[in-house]
């Protein structure tokens, strides 16, 4: 019979009170109330924002920065957008017009455009200071639809696909470090594959789902953690996706949105990572795929915007509103 030690390799504590800080997975007897309680991850939801002065999708619009902070960019156009919290403002734009670049920053003043879809070997990189974009030291791999996460000084990418198409061709599971002046080649995921996921910063990071290489258009629910060494794989995703967007943590993570089975159908499922497992969260109000998220978010607030839905490229804007773990009683049914 299975038993909560045999889980959690502990027994149920007494508490005079509730457990403080709250972590997911606590379970914990209260001697005040005289009940069993633990931890819930308590439901967020989507709303929508003001939408992007540019429509952006399918060619994969890539954003960085927070809720409050944050720069959308790419999406088959040079046109690069910065947000405040509450508007878009149309600022200087991309030196190179392309889709399926990937990119990553802390905030709507610092950030960076990697790889893209343009001519091969897609290694372009470039650099944004609040004004302007700069080009700067190419990759050593070039691909599109990489995973791509850190601040513009501390940039890992991994992963995509070296050629052209609307099927891709070659799928890579090179990665790369940037530290503000050189890229260097690190541990190479252990599958490789094309437009994945990101989650985290350039030393604790999440890579989830992607398409799979062979053969092309198929998802995965493949989830591959990074420890500044090596990737890890597991626990998946719930559901199979590419395409998808990431915020948050490597213990405290977002996954939304993407392309999923059958068809590579448009879908706004929303997944939360508590550091141990996915739990499924309120959807998205529109299903979009390709859309910029806000790379540096949190779990708890994020955005989503632009993208491919089923009527076509959009310009919709959500932000995530999500709620702390909570304590709740058990009860019997």
């Amino acid at each position: 019979m299975t038993t909560y030690k045999g889980i959690r390799g502990l027994t149920i504590r007494t508490i005079d009170g509730d457990a403080s800080p709250i972590i997911a997975g606590d379970i914990w007897y209260n001697s005040s109330s005289k009940k069993i309680k633990g931890a819930k991850l308590a439901a967020g939801a989507w709303a929508s924002g003001n939408n992007l002065n540019t429509t952006r999708g399918p060619s994969g619009t890539t954003g960085a920065g927070t809720q409050t902070s944050g720069l959308v960019f790419g999406g088959g156009t040079a046109a690069t957008e910065s947000y405040d919290g509450t508007n878009w403002t149309e600022v200087a734009d991309l030196n190179l017009s392309r889709a399926e670049m990937s990119g990553t920053g802390a905030s709507s003043t610092s950030a960076a455009a990697v790889g893209g879809d343009t001519t091969p070997p897609f290694t372009q990189h470039e650099q944004w200071n609040g004004a302007s974009w700069t080009n700067s030291t190419t990759m050593n791999t070039g691909a599109r639809g990489r995973f791509c996460t850190g601040t513009a000084t501390a940039i890992l990418a991994a992963g995509g696909d070296t050629e052209a198409g609307p099927t891709g061709g070659p799928h890579v599971a090179t990665c790369e470090q940037w530290d503000g002046s050189s890229w260097t080649e690190v541990g190479d995921l252990n599958s490789a594959g094309y437009r994945i996921g990101s989650i985290g910063i350039t030393t604790a990071a999440l890579a989830t789902g992607r398409f799979v290489p062979s053969p092309t258009g198929v998802t995965t629910d493949k989830v591959e953690s990074w420890d500044n060494s090596s990737w890890t794989e597991g626990p998946d995703l719930n559901q199979s996706r590419a395409a998808l967007g990431g915020a948050g943590t490597q213990t405290a993570g977002l996954a939304f949105a993407g392309a999923m089975p059958p068809g590579n159908a448009s879908t706004g499922k929303t997944e939360n990572w508590d550091g141990s497992s996915w739990t499924e969260l309120g959807d998205l109000n529109t299903a979009v795929q390709g859309g910029a998220p806000s790379q540096q978010g949190t779990s708890l607030l994020a955005f989503s915007a632009g993208g491919y839905a089923s009527t076509g490229a959009v310009a919709n804007v959500e932000e995530w509103d999500g709620a702390p773990l909570a304590a709740v009683t058990f009860t019997s049914s």
